[in-house]
């Protein structure tokens, strides 16, 4: 495979600066804790449930997860962990985890209320639930690796038959999504992301059940969750290939789908360090500490994730904002390295987003995304199509999304979200789905083997475009680490997005760690 003439000693200055940007982080991470985190912990556990409640608007469904903790953080008894007062109930009432979280779910315990049994005692029966719950996962990735060697499972980091061929279903519907996911992987589709409703990542819940009316995609819950990934094992089977699932774990309950996906067998989530904060408006101390933990599942359960910096070229002009692309995946990078996550799991993602007219902008295309590839070697890259320019002449976005297809062979990517030819006009109909997969199918054989085939010239456009991205990225580390990542972002180190440390959604939802804390995960994990 041909490579670029970056030098290493910029590259690992790069990580030294990401990793000195994460250490104040890491310490906070350590001394915090968030709701989502103890709903999660909750849920590890066995408490998934969910009970009607007459309100204003009617009859509505509440998590009992989420019940449980709102109750603690109303009475002030949250400081020591979700743990503290629930696994004290169950020894006290002699219930199992799902059993008691109805009741207190229900009103019909209080465990305010309870006698307390010593904190020694009280540690070492978490510590107990704590190790099943950390197993049960474990099986579950177990089943998971059975079925992929049962039916043949051909990705790696280096695919020498071209990129994952990865598509998106988005019909709202789950029942829907089924029969558009099948369809895309019997025409060769290895990966079926299952796009999340519009504002789900707003949500502090996580909806409970099978649903039928999402927007612009379908909620991510456990039982949707089950339902795909029956579908695609059952696809698999017959295809003979294994077939990939992704959702979305990210937003206001990043710890609770990482759980979720993990006890249901996903094979990627969407999962980034700064993604709520720029994006979403999320508190910045919230979602740092939230993905710490949302990774240590994830790591457990040996799910990829896929990082999010393609979406800063959305906002940001793709040619000049490259180096904070690279510069983000440094930082990203560091946060999964924290939380015990291998490169094999870091599917840092990039995207194609320069403006077609730009002179030889091919040529900075093929720089960016070799550039990429030569840095995380070891890395399950990410890549995304074209869509800012996209404004539905389909002839024209299709045949955008071939030169981002060749791209993508051309410099060794390992996972290609495939552009539609449709973008920008509707949620992509079967045939749309069929007509990129064929695109991507006829280009990735056809240069297979271009990239080990050609060399790029010493001093030429390629070269020193990708050198004069590494040393702004090195600039930008330079000026981040020296700021302090909250002060940096507050003055838009990223996708020209303006965020403050105490601002955004879900800041009243972090936590001091008190005394007594406990929650055996965060090691056990």
């Amino acid at each position: 495979m041909a490579h670029l003439d970056l030098d290493p000693k910029i590259i690992a200055r790069c990580r030294e600066l990401a990793k000195k940007t994460a250490s104040p982080i890491e310490k906070m991470i350590q001394t915090h804790s968030t709701v989502a985190i103890e709903r999660a912990t909750l849920r590890l556990l066995g408490v998934n449930g969910a009970v009607l409640q007459k309100g204003g608007g009617g009859n509505q469904t509440f998590p009992e997860a989420n019940l449980i903790v709102d109750k603690m953080m109303q009475t002030q008894s949250i400081e020591n962990g979700v743990l503290h007062g629930f696994v004290n109930g169950m020894i006290q009432k002699k219930m199992p985890a799902p059993e008691l979280s109805r009741a207190v779910a229900t009103g019909k315990i209080d465990l305010n209320t309870l006698p307390r049994i010593s904190d020694t005692e009280l540690r070492l029966k978490a510590k107990e639930l704590c190790q099943k719950a950390s197993e049960h996962l474990l099986s579950q990735r177990e089943q998971r690796d059975s079925i992929r060697k049962e039916v043949g499972d051909s990705f790696s980091v280096h695919r020498e038959q071209g990129p994952l061929l990865y598509v998106i279903v988005a019909t709202g519907n789950i029942y829907d999504d089924v029969i558009q996911a099948r369809a895309a992987a019997q025409v060769g589709a290895d990966a079926i992301a299952v796009i999340r409703s519009t504002a789900q990542s707003l949500l502090d819940y996580v909806p409970h059940g099978a649903t039928t009316e999402g927007f612009g995609g379908t909620y991510a819950t456990q039982e949707n969750f089950k339902i795909m990934r029956a579908a695609l094992d059952e696809e698999s089977r017959k295809l003979g290939r294994y077939i990939r699932l992704t959702n979305y774990c990210s937003g206001l309950c990043m710890p609770e789908i990482a759980a979720l996906g993990a006890m249901e067998r996903l094979d990627f989530l969407l999962n980034d360090a700064m993604y709520g904060i720029l994006f979403r408006d999320i508190n910045m101390k919230r979602t740092l500490i939230d993905q710490h933990f949302s990774r240590l599942i994830i790591a457990l359960s040996r799910i990829v994730i896929h990082t999010g910096e393609d979406n800063y070229l959305t906002t940001a002009d793709a040619i000049e904002n490259g180096h904070q692309v690279l510069a983000s995946q440094f930082i990203n990078e560091c946060f999964a390295l924290h939380a015990h996550m291998k490169e094999d799991l870091m599917g840092l993602g990039h995207a194609q987003e320069m403006n077609p007219e730009h002179p030889n902008v091919f040529l900075l295309e093929i720089a960016r995304a070799q550039m990429t590839r030569d840095i995380f070697p070891n890395a399950p890259i990410k890549f995304m199509p074209p869509t800012r320019y996209k404004c539905g002449d389909i002839f024209y976005s299709h045949l955008m999304d071939a030169m981002f297809n060749f791209v993508g062979v051309l410099t060794g990517q390992s996972i290609q979200l495939l552009g539609m030819a449709t973008e920008a006009m509707h949620t992509p109909l079967l045939q749309d789905r069929w007509m990129s997969i064929k695109n991507a199918k006829y280009i990735f054989n056809g240069a297979r083997d271009l990239g080990k085939d050609i060399s790029f010239k010493p001093n030429g456009i390629i070269q020193e475009w990708s050198k004069k991205v590494l040393k702004d990225t090195l600039e930008h580390l330079e000026m981040i680490e020296r700021k302090g990542l909250f002060k940096a972002i507050e003055e838009r180190a990223f996708a020209e997005v303006k965020r403050t440390e105490t601002g955004g959604k879900g800041h009243d939802g972090v936590f001091l760690k008190g005394p007594n804390y406990i929650n055996p995960f965060s090691d056990l994990l």
